[in-house]
């Protein structure tokens, strides 16, 4: 498994300030928030040379782009020619930049519009640029996000999809918090398509969303992690960690903490 964090917790950095904070923090990878007016220049608006140059920059560093997380959904029928066509271009913009995955959500559901109907158009949406990912080497991750955190319904996504280029991205918060799951559970029916993990621990709360460095909140990442070994996972967890802490109090710890789980996993194997 290798270790990444989303450019939330650095909002203001530059990419290549943000690659050099993950090589001297130990992090593999950082994924880019496009949309969010984030300083490190990986959007629709950056020319080819930019691109060419964001690309130069993170081969140098060694640290990889290893995701490119946008906010496209697919759920509205109103809008989702609109989705359809900008996905189309973060796709080429990731592999522009040379992030192999690009991370997607399903949407809210609109009023009157029955499950069935929403898993129909964001099963479709996704079929209708799956070749174009696929054509440039870009995997299409579906978040466990808003209206999508029951695994089930993510799963009958992908069932209907059912192309290489489209798979998960399993946030392991949401399914637990909001999506009537256990960690167990979700991990079990999304295993086939899980490409790309996101983590951050806090409160199950519904009313509100209380951030906890991991270990100290209630989502359990020693057994995520554990499920993912199983499987022999080798992508990335990526911690998605939003208008919290300074990234120099976060970053090094959190990422302790998981190094500590994969450490206890190895002792249990050879024990």
């Amino acid at each position: 498994m290798k270790f990444a964090f989303m450019s939330f917790s650095c909002p203001d950095l530059t990419l290549a300030e943000m690659l050099s904070l993950a090589r001297n923090t130990g992090y593999d990878g950082i994924e880019p928030r496009a949309g969010s007016n984030h300083n490190h220049g990986v959007e629709l608006t950056a020319d080819a040379a930019t691109r060419r140059a964001l690309r130069e920059q993170a081969i140098e560093s060694e640290i990889e782009i290893c995701c490119l997380a946008t906010s496209c959904r697919y759920a509205d029928p109103e809008t989702v020619q609109a989705e359809i066509d900008s996905t189309l271009r973060y796709i080429d913009l990731a592999a522009d930049v040379g992030a192999p995955r690009l991370r997607v959500f399903g949407g809210k559901i609109g009023v009157g519009v029955l499950r069935e109907e929403a898993i129909d158009n964001v099963a479709q949406a996704l079929a209708a640029v799956a070749n174009h990912a696929q054509d440039r080497g870009i995997t299409i991750c579906l978040e466990t996000h808003d209206d999508w955190c029951n695994p089930a319904h993510v799963a009958a996504v992908m069932t209907q999809v059912n192309h290489p280029a489209i798979a998960v991205n399993w946030d392991i918060m949401h399914p637990v918090r909001a999506g009537g799951a256990t960690m167990e559970s979700a991990h079990d029916i999304l295993q086939p398509w899980i490409q790309h993990v996101h983590v951050h621990d806090g409160s199950t709360r519904l009313d509100k969303l209380e951030m906890l460095p991991i270990g100290t909140g209630d989502i359990n990442h020693f057994l995520a992690i554990e499920l993912l070994h199983a499987d022999n996972y080798a992508g990335y967890l990526s911690g998605e960690w939003i208008n919290w802490e300074p990234y120099a109090v976060h970053l090094p710890r959190e990422l302790a903490q998981l190094e500590i789980y994969l450490a206890e996993i190895a002792l249990e194997e050879a024990a």
